[in-house]
């Protein structure tokens, strides 16, 4: 699998930021919540022809890496 950040992109201009599919307004998340849905990806590509196999296997992969993507902010109290 290529690296998600070929296939993903972040644009505060496109669904507020949230991660998107290149060239697509498909987030992440709605991909997610589609498999989630138990939708294969047959079924997802059917209704979003945008959208490929390697899309998909980009957004299970950055949901994957969350923990790298994602930073904890402590603050004293």
């Amino acid at each position: 699998m290529e690296h998600w950040q070929e296939r993903i992109s972040i644009n505060p201009e496109i669904r507020f930021g949230k991660p998107c599919i290149k060239g697509t307004r498909i987030a992440v998340r709605d991909i997610l919540n589609w498999l989630a849905s138990e939708r294969t990806f047959e079924q997802i590509i059917d209704d979003f022809p945008p959208l490929t196999r390697e899309d998909i296997l980009a957004a299970l992969e950055f949901a994957a890496n969350g923990e790298e993507n994602t930073k904890i902010l402590i603050t004293a109290t």
